[in-house]
C-alpha cells in the first residue's frame, strides 16, 4: 500500500458514520425508494390483473396482449386468465432479476455505474407512469424490468466498493443495506395498497413512480459520498481472467439452481399469496376492510424489526467462534422458510366456519419467512460479491439475481396451481421445494467452499 492510500484510508475512516462510510448511507437511500418503487408495484400486480386488467372491458385494450398471451401459451401451455396472471407476474419479477446480469455487464465496460443507475431510475419511472393506462400495459412492463436491470446491476456492488475484501465489515453493511431494503418494501404496500383501495390502482402505480424519482435525486445529491467507481476501463488494458478466476465464476455459476429452490417458494410469496390472503385470510377488522397489499407491507416490515437481534446474536457466535460459514447459512435460511411455508399450510385449522383464517396466522408467518429471508439473502449476495473476481464484481452479483430469475419463472407456473390443488397441498409442495434447497447447501457447502476458497471468515471484525 502507497502512502498516499493509506493516507486516503484513514481519511475515509474519519468520515465514517456509526462504524461505516458515509456512502452506505447514500446507497441504501437510493434502494429504500428504489424499493418503494418496485414493491409498490408487486403489491398491486397480481390483484389488479386478476380484479380488473384481464377483464371484460380492459383485457381487449391492451396493446399487443394477443401476440403476447399467445407467445407465453406457447411455452407455458394453456393458461386459464389466473394462471395468465400468476405466470406474467412471475416473467416480470424473473426478467427484473435478470436484466442486471447486462446492466452490470454495461456498467463494468462501457457506461460506467454512475450512469446506468440513472439510466435506471429514469426507465422505471417512466415505466410506472405508463401503468396509469391499460393500453401501454406490455410497454410499462418492459421499460420497468430494463430500469431495473440497469440500476439494480450498479448499485449494489456500489457498497461492494466501499470495504476492501478483507475487512469484516462488509457482511454487516449488507445487512444494513438490506434492512433499507425491507424498509422501503414497508412503507410501499402500506401506501399504493391505501391509494388503490381509496382511489383506483393507477393512482398506487403513480406513487411508485415518484418513488423512483425521489431515489435518484438521493442519489445524485449524495455522490460526494460515494467512493467513486474506476473510470471507464480500456479494453486493452483489462487483465484477462485466470485459470483461477474461471473457476470461481463457474463455481459461483452451479449455485445459480440450488438458490432458485429458496427463490420459488419467496417468489411465490409476492405473487399467488396475494390471492391466498384475498380468499381465505379475515380482513375485517371492526368496520374496517385491511387491503389486501398491507400483508406485502408486513412482509418488508418482518425482516427490518429482526435484522438488530439477528446482528446481536450473530456477533456473539462470531466472539465465540461459532458463527456458521455462508453454506450452513444458506441452508439454515431455507428450512426456516419451509417451516414457515408449513404454516401457511396448516393454516385451516384456524379458520372460521366461512373458512377465513386469522390475520395474526398470516402474521407469524411472515415473521417467521422472513427470519429464513435474514440468513438467506445477505449471505448469498456478500459470498458472491467476496468470491467474484474484481473485474466482473457487478456481472456476478447480477448473476446471484439469475436465481431470483429462475425461481420466479418457476413460481409462476406453479402458481397456476393454486386453482387446483387445496391450500394445504399448494403450500406443502413449496415448503418441500425450499427445504430440498437447504439440503442441497448442507451436502455440498463443506467441501465446495473449501475447495473454491468461498467460505467466509468465522469471525466479523468491527
Amino acid at each position: 500500500m502507497t502512502a498516499g492510500t493509506a493516507e486516503h484510508l484513514i481519511e475515509a475512516r474519519r468520515r465514517d458514520l456509526f462504524g461505516h462510510p458515509r456512502g452506505l448511507v447514500v446507497l441504501a437511500g437510493t434502494e429504500f425508494w428504489d424499493r418503494v418503487s418496485f414493491h409498490g408495484m408487486q403489491a398491486l400486480l397480481t390483484l389488479y390483473m386478476v380484479g380488473q386488467l384481464f377483464t371484460p372491458g380492459h383485457i381487449e385494450r391492451i396493446a399487443g396482449f394477443r401476440v403476447f398471451r399467445a407467445a407465453v401459451e406457447a411455452v407455458f401451455g394453456h393458461l386459464t386468465l389466473l394462471g395468465l396472471a400468476t405466470q406474467v407476474f412471475g416473467l416480470y419479477v424473473g426478467l427484473a432479476m435478470f436484466t442486471p446480469v447486462f446492466g452490470g455487464l454495461i456498467g463494468d465496460l462501457w457506461l460506467g455505474r454512475k450512469r446506468m443507475v440513472i439510466l435506471g431510475a429514469l426507465l422505471m419511472t417512466a415505466g410506472h407512469f405508463c401503468m396509469a393506462f391499460d393500453q401501454s400495459f406490455l410497454v410499462a412492463m418492459l421499460l420497468i424490468i430494463l430500469g431495473t436491470g440497469a440500476l439494480r446491476g450498479n448499485l449494489l456492488p456500489q457498497v461492494g466498493e466501499l470495504y476492501r475484501p478483507e475487512d469484516g465489515r462488509r457482511d454487516t453493511a449488507f445487512q444494513l443495506y438490506y434492512a433499507m431494503v425491507n424498509l422501503g418494501a414497508f412503507v410501499a404496500p402500506v401506501v399504493t395498497g391505501a391509494l388503490a383501495q381509496t382511489f383506483s390502482w393507477h393512482i398506487g402505480f403513480a406513487f411508485a413512480g415518484f418513488g423512483m424519482l425521489a431515489g435518484l435525486v438521493v442519489y445524485l445529491g449524495g455522490q460526494g459520498a460515494v467512493v467513486a467507481a474506476a473510470p471507464k476501463p480500456v479494453r486493452a488494458a483489462r487483465a484477462p481472467l485466470t485459470v483461477a478466476d474461471w473457476r470461481r465464476v463457474a463455481a459461483l455459476l452451479a449455485l445459480v439452481p440450488v438458490a432458485a429452490l429458496f427463490w420459488i417458494a419467496q417468489s411465490q410469496v409476492w405473487n399467488t399469496y396475494n390471492l391466498w390472503v384475498r380468499d381465505h385470510v379475515q380482513l375485517q377488522v371492526g368496520r374496517f376492510l385491511v387491503p389486501v397489499p398491507w400483508f406485502q407491507a408486513i412482509d418488508g416490515l418482518s425482516p427490518f424489526i429482526c435484522l438488530p437481534p439477528m446482528l446481536m446474536f450473530w456477533r456473539w457466535q462470531a466472539v465465540r467462534g461459532k458463527e456458521p460459514g455462508e453454506f450452513v447459512k444458506a441452508a439454515i435460511g431455507c428450512f426456516i422458510f419451509a417451516a414457515a411455508t408449513l404454516w401457511l399450510a396448516a393454516a385451516g385449522i384456524a379458520a372460521d366456519g366461512a373458512g377465513r383464517t386469522p390475520i395474526l396466522w398470516a402474521v407469524v408467518f411472515h415473521l417467521a419467512s422472513n427470519l429464513g429471508w435474514l440468513y438467506f439473502t445477505p449471505t448469498m449476495v456478500a459470498l458472491f460479491t467476496r468470491a467474484a473476481p474484481v473485474s466482473v464484481v457487478a456481472t456476478l452479483v447480477g448473476l446471484n439475481m439469475l436465481s431470483t430469475t429462475v425461481g420466479s419463472f418457476a413460481s409462476g407456473r406453479l402458481g397456476g396451481l393454486y386453482e387446483s390443488l387445496t391450500p394445504a397441498q399448494f403450500w406443502s409442495l413449496h415448503a418441500a421445494i425450499v427445504a430440498t434447497g437447504g439440503v442441497i447447501f448442507l451436502a455440498i457447502g463443506w467441501r465446495f467452499a473449501g475447495a473454491y476458497g468461498l467460505k467466509a471468515p468465522a469471525t466479523a471484525r468491527p
